[in-house]
Formats: structure tokens, sequence, C-alpha cells
């Protein structure tokens, strides 16, 4: 089985850069630098792989499929929100008994969106999936302080993904599950200037406007600015960090099937 890793690294200039020319093979380490994320200290994107470029994958991408624009500027999310509080930690997100479904593989992607956010106690009243259902008709999460605290699974955000959550929106996160939302390229981890959580309600109508940083409450009536994506934009919209790479050039296509 292939073995990959993942980070992020901090570069000033607004253009990426590589040491490494592509290469007809998928030969380590393969660096890709590009500029800050707004807001998200992330650090270093270094690629790894000890296997063959056939078996280099990580998850299915699905975020930049609900692209409303091949521009991330023009991008905007439209749905029911789901409303959670602080602290929401990935064994509430994902619990660890569902660790084994694997997501590239189509089925089991499938099956890990019927999962997602089951871990939450039972005050949380409305099911974010329901019973039998794959998909959540909540598309996008709001929550609290410290979203996605916990352990460093990237199941997290790819079992969002699978359940059809365009964009999650909390105060604050914990830097793998913003690391890993940019990674899989499965949800925008967007982060709020106020507590929008204790403003908003679950099943309130939101619409997200990516390029100019701010969501809207139909059912309240509310605009809330929130802190811009930046260059993480564009990795998510691509599908993650190995199809942002292959895009670039910096990692070779993968051959078609």
């Amino acid at each position: 089985m292939a073995t990959l890793s993942a980070s992020i690294s901090i570069s000033p200039n607004p253009s990426f850069t590589s040491s490494h020319k592509p290469s007809p093979l998928f030969s380590p380490p393969h660096t890709l630098k590009i500029p800050a994320f707004a807001q998200n200290p992330i650090k270093s994107l270094t690629l790894h792989s000890t296997d063959a470029p056939s078996r280099a994958s990580l998850v299915v991408p699905r975020a930049a499929s609900q692209s409303s624009s091949s521009s991330n500027n023009a991008t905007s999310f439209h749905g029911l929100c789901y409303v959670v509080g602080d602290n929401i930690d990935t064994d509430q997100i994902i619990p660890a008994e569902y660790l084994t479904l694997v997501p590239s593989k189509p089925a089991e992607y499938e099956k890990l969106g019927s999962y997602a956010l089951i871990g939450l106690p039972a005050s949380y009243e409305a099911r974010f999936v329901e019973p039998g259902e794959t998909k959540s008709k909540y598309s996008i999460v709001i929550g609290g302080a410290n979203f996605g605290c916990g352990s460093s699974r990237e199941h997290a955000p790819v079992a969002l993904g699978a359940a059809g959550t365009t964009a999650v929106v909390a105060e604050s996160y914990a830097r793998i599950f913003f690391r890993n939302s940019v990674a899989t390229g499965e949800v925008y981890p967007l982060e709020s200037e106020v507590r929008i959580c204790e403003e908003c309600r679950t099943g309130d109508v939101i619409t997200i406007e990516l390029g100019e940083s701010r969501l809207i409450n139909h059912t309240t009536g509310k605009d809330y600015t929130l802190k811009p994506i930046g260059d993480a934009g564009p990795v998510i919209e691509a599908g993650g960090i190995f199809a942002y790479a292959r895009k670039a050039g910096m990692i070779p296509q993968q051959p078609a099937a």
C-alpha cells in the first residue's frame, strides 16, 4: 500500500515555486510551495509516495465539483445549515469504528458520508444525515470554536464532504482539521468574524459568497463577514493537494484507466 504524507509550506511569493522539475515517474520528494493561507499559519507541503502513481491516492475529491464557477472568486454556496457548538471533535464528526472504510473506493466513500456527525450527543435533536440516507440535506455546517479537534484522521473532512457538505463556517479550527480539509479538497473551512453559531439555527437558509467573504442568512436577513480563505481556495477547488500539484505540473498526471 502507498505511504503518503502531506503538509503545506508558507511562501511570501504570490506564485508557487518548486526546486524539482516534474519527472515521468512519481519519485519522492516533490515539494510544492504556495503563499501563506489567510489567517491560518499552515506549514510545509511535501508529497511522499513509496508506490506507483496509480496507487498514490488518499481520497476521492468532491468539493471542487460543487463550485459554481471555475474561478474561486465567483464561487458561492447555497443551502440549509446545520449548527453545532464549540469543540466538535473528530470522534463526533466520524467515530473511530468507521475508519475502516476506504474513501478511495466509491461505495465506501458514499457509506462514510452516511455516518457524518453521527457521534454528536443526543442533545442534537436533528440528525445531520437521516437513517438510511447517505447524503445530508444540510450542505453548510456552522460551528463554534476549535472545530475538528481531537485526532488527526483525514476521514473527518472526507465524511462531511461525502455527505454533501460544501463548507464549514466556524469561529476557529483545530489546525490539523483545517489542513486536512485543504489537503483532501473536501470542504471549504471558513472562519467567521463573530460567533455565527449563536445567531443561526439548524435549517436556516444560507448563502456563502466566497469571493466576497460573506455569509448571508436569508432566514434572519443578517449578513456576516468571513475571513478570506486566501490561497487555500484554489487548492480546495482543484480537488485537494495532489490534484492541485498535478494541475500545476509539480507531479505527473495519473495515467488514464
